[in-house]
């Protein structure tokens, strides 16, 4: 169970999106980690995994990690890029466990709707991406409750091509995000 408590002061705020606090208490008291979509789960992170990429102040600030995004170490983050909109309309990263890092979505909400795919997000260095296998007809247990509270809240339904969400967010997203992110790795 996530304490929305810990959770908020764990990222150093006093307010979280709502789209945030309602998929706690959706992980809570609907579902539980990893058992709506493969991989995924909100967690409170102390920032550790992103200190292995860089333990400089401004850069652990501007960084909102959140969930685990797959099964092997990548995770979520959101990504203050500075121009004052509200934490639910900044972009969201996901950082690779074999080191890929790339914006994945414009916002919370359209995460939540690539989630929908029910299937783990891949991140290499060129890129991310969600791949299904034809015959992969798995489905997670409470995959269907989690499309019903993305329907009634928000008006999604299951994505169908997930892929597009991400190029429209990289294209929106990339080259602003990969300028400030490669000031903290000058050699």
């Amino acid at each position: 169970m996530i304490n929305i408590t810990d959770f908020k002061e764990n990222l150093g705020l006093k307010e979280i999106p709502v789209e945030l606090e309602k998929l706690i208490y959706f992980q809570n008291n609907i579902s539980s980690f990893e058992n709506y979509v493969q991989g995924f789960g909100v967690l409170i992170d102390n920032k550790w995994g992103l200190k292995s990429w860089s333990e400089d102040e401004d850069f652990l600030a501007r960084l909102f990690p959140f969930a685990q995004a797959n099964s092997t170490g990548s995770f979520y983050t959101i990504w203050n890029d500075g121009s004052n909109k509200p934490l639910n309309q900044m972009p969201v990263v996901v950082f690779g466990d074999e080191g890929g890092v790339h914006v994945v979505a414009e916002n919370i909400l359209q995460l939540l709707h690539l989630l929908t795919y029910d299937t783990e997000i891949m991140v290499d260095f060129d890129e991310a991406y969600f791949y299904k296998d034809e015959e992969d007809d798995y489905q997670s247990e409470d995959l269907d409750r989690y499309l019903e509270w993305t329907t009634a809240d928000y008006k999604l339904n299951k994505i169908e091509v997930p892929n597009e969400l991400i190029k429209n967010a990289q294209e929106k997203y990339k080259e602003n995000f990969d300028g400030w992110f490669q000031q903290y790795f000058k050699n």
